[in-house]
């Protein structure tokens, strides 16, 4: 079974490196989504640079790479601790993916697959507090307030598994929090953040999930060097009415 285990943790990550929101970007508008709107490789950079139809298959597919991978783990009958590490796995292969040179996104929707099959409860939770920011605007609020609430919902809503598994699970959800805020907080500098303090740039980061302030600002970025060519449908009558960060 250590084979097993060993050979579903190098598939998991594997599983979680396909890069969705990149591949989605390139295939359609051959853009590197690196590049554009928050730079972030997510669904939600997806839809505010391409649309929501292809949003929607990438969220779909980032979900699927959590409960697919958690899944696989018990239906070959390993235990919770293995579920939960090959979960992170997941997770992990998706915020640094070998197939971007360790570069991904903040694997919030892989997390959340992983949670929805390991405690569905939780996981509906954690998308009610989430989404109901949103309605003000806040989801990246939301989701630090949902991600922050997971090993405390563990504890008392969790399955009723034994006190062990109880606390296994409860501390891979501490985990996956604790790798949500070290994408958050250690991605690297852009060229619009040269004179935001660092103690600005954390919390920044760390409460918006964004390098300043103004949020059209930064999620309406696009290259340095873009042309005409390069830009997204619809940024070119942007730029006469919203000043663009390039």
């Amino acid at each position: 079974m250590a084979i097993e285990f060993g050979l579903l943790i190098i598939g998991a990550y594997l599983l979680g490196s396909v890069p969705s929101a990149y591949l989605a970007a390139k295939w359609s508008r051959g853009i590197d989504i690196r590049q554009y709107g928050s730079g972030n490789i997510g669904a939600s950079n997806v839809l505010r640079t391409t649309s929501k139809w292809l949003a929607i298959p990438v969220t779909i597919f980032d979900i699927g790479k959590g409960i697919l991978a958690v899944w696989v783990a018990q239906l070959i009958g390993l235990g919770t601790m293995e579920q939960v590490v090959v979960g992170l796995a997941a997770i992990v292969g998706h915020n640094w993916s070998v197939f971007l040179r360790f570069q991904g996104g903040r694997g919030i929707f892989t997390s959340l697959g992983v949670i929805l099959i390991l405690s569905p409860v939780i996981g509906l939770i954690m998308i009610v507090i989430a989404y109901s920011l949103a309605l003000f605007r806040k989801l990246s609020l939301g989701v630090l307030i949902a991600l922050g609430s997971l090993p405390i919902l563990s504890w008392f809503l969790s399955q009723p598994f034994g006190i062990e598994d109880k606390l296994t699970i409860t501390l891979g959800y501490l985990a996956i929090l604790l790798i949500a805020l070290f994408r958050r907080l250690t991605a690297p500098r852009t060229s619009v953040t040269a004179s935001v303090s660092t103690g600005r740039l954390l919390v920044n980061r760390l409460l918006f999930d964004r390098d300043i302030i103004d949020r059209e600002a930064w999620i309406h970025r696009t290259p340095l060097q873009a042309g005409p060519a390069e830009q997204t449908p619809g940024q070119e009558e942007k730029q006469g009415k919203d000043p663009q960060i390039r």
